[in-house]
């Protein structure tokens, strides 16, 4: 009778943690719902050409290789794309390293990154071009271009 009881508890646990689950799924796939608070974009709205990002950039790639992308677009490590919080799917950025002058050109199509006092998550080669390889992460400045 015992482990029946506990049974029972544990399944009336875990239907009320899934509709926690599904409560935020719901909230997250609402037209218009954005997981950061900056500035939001609407799904047509482009970003102003000249507008430039400085801060600390990283790459990412294994783990999410093949991967599906907040975009809807599967993730390969070896495109020249990148994540950032806000900016619209499809923006281009010229990304210069600060330290070395290196640059390459990514785009958009991810949201991220998610460590404190990074703008951007470059995918793995654009990363290694600018040396992100070597370091993990440096200052950068992103400049939209398109």
């Amino acid at each position: 009778m015992r482990r029946f009881l506990i049974c029972i508890l544990c399944a009336l646990l875990a239907l009320a943690f899934s509709g926690c689950a599904s409560a935020n799924a719901k909230i997250a796939s609402r037209k218009g719902f954005v997981r950061f608070p900056e500035k939001h974009y609407a799904s047509k709205e482009k970003a102003e050409i000249g507008t430039k990002l400085t801060g600390e950039a990283s790459y990412y790639g294994p783990g999410f290789h093949g991967k599906k992308t907040a975009s809807g677009e599967i993730f390969n490590q070896n495109d020249y794309t990148c994540a950032h919080k806000s900016l619209p799917f499809g923006t281009k950025l010229k990304v210069v390293r600060d330290d070395n002058g290196a640059s390459v050109v990514v785009r958009v199509n991810d949201r991220g990154p998610y460590v404190d006092g990074r703008i951007l998550d470059l995918s793995v080669v654009a990363g290694k071009d600018i040396g992100l390889d070597k370091v993990g992460h440096a200052k950068v400045t992103a400049t939209v271009i398109e």
